[in-house]
């Protein structure tokens, strides 16, 4: 006879469980050692009866040789427990594990929205900060995820980009406190995922509608075209400029390169400047737009080889003066 334990993500809301699950757990007899379990009530809905217990691994092992015994949720500790028991009997039973419930993709992301939730409501750190005292956090994150990525450091990019995902988080989460006060700016999570989905569906016609491209070169052209179109409906049927929306608060050379690749793309000729030292370095950022370059990536990387070069002539003026 099996021993079946029945496990459940606390990640999905509680009753919804496999049919699988609900059929085991129906034929009983139903222990668990967790008397707050969130899916006790919906089982004693049901009229499936659950004991709660101390885990006994052993005895439970030896029930299980001549009936069957379902367990609801067993961690890690008690899994491997009870598999030492069962080992050690000379006819161990069969222990299934039926999934009642599991993560899909993306689902820890609801721990995030619950720590988020804790933080702002329990810690007084959290608790005060605004969007505009969260700003310079966001900054600093994005630049840590862009230093990892020039540096190659995939298993340090990891980390960044959850330190980057948190500022998400927390400025929606500040945002939802917002509700009910005058002026407007309350969201939440929900609503900022909400809409960067109908975003990128509504600007990718050709993966979920009927539009055919032939390339990636018709895919950036396509969405520039419903990026005006959205810009129109904004502003009243006024499409506005190409450069509309180019955040002029980003570091220079990659605003001077952003700017270049909008007209570009809308087919504007200008002029560009000429006078001084900035017309001399826009210049510079035209030329390697022309080449096809990132003009700020190339002036990061010139700029890591000199620190390096400075680091290398220290460390050889060190030397030579503990030689000395």
């Amino acid at each position: 006879m099996p021993l079946i334990v029945v496990t459940t993500s606390p990640r999905v809301a509680p009753g919804l469980l496999s049919h699988r699950a609900w059929q085991v757990l129906s034929e009983g007899p139903v222990r668990t050692a967790v008397p707050d379990h969130p899916h006790l009530p919906y089982l004693a809905e049901a009229g499936v009866a659950v004991e709660v217990v101390t885990p006994d691994p052993a005895a439970l092992v030896r029930q299980a040789q001549t009936g069957t015994v379902v367990w609801l949720e067993a961690d890690e500790a008690l899994m491997r427990a009870i598999g030492h028991a069962a080992v050690a009997l000379e006819e161990p039973p069969v222990i299934e594990v039926v999934p009642g419930s599991y993560d899909l993709p993306g689902a820890r992301l609801l721990d995030l929205v619950a720590v988020m939730d804790r933080l702002r409501t329990s810690c007084p750190w959290d608790a005060e900060q605004t969007h505009e005292s969260l700003a310079p956090y966001l900054i600093e994150e994005a630049y840590e995820v862009l230093e990892t990525i020039e540096e190659g450091d995939h298993g340090a990019l990891r980390e960044e980009l959850g330190d980057l995902l948190l500022q998400v988080a927390f400025h929606a989460r500040v945002a939802q406190d917002r509700a009910g006060e005058p002026g407007g700016g309350a969201f939440d999570i929900d609503d900022v995922a909400a809409g960067i989905v109908d975003k990128l569906v509504r600007r990718h016609p050709h993966v979920f509608a009927a539009v055919r491209v032939d390339g990636a070169e018709e895919v950036s052209d396509n969405w520039e075209t419903i990026k005006a179109a959205e810009r129109a409906a904004k502003n009243g049927g006024d499409a506005g400029s190409v450069v509309d929306g180019v955040p002029m608060g980003q570091p220079a050379l990659s605003l001077a390169a952003q700017l270049l690749r909008r007209a570009e793309r809308a087919g504007v000729t200008a002029e560009p400047p000429a006078e001084g030292l900035g017309g001399r370095l826009f210049e510079l950022v035209r030329q390697a737009h022309a080449e096809g370059l990132d003009p700020e990536a190339e002036l990061r990387a010139a700029a890591r080889a000199y620190r390096d070069r400075v680091r290398a002539r220290e460390s050889d003026a060190a030397r030579g003066n503990a030689g000395a």
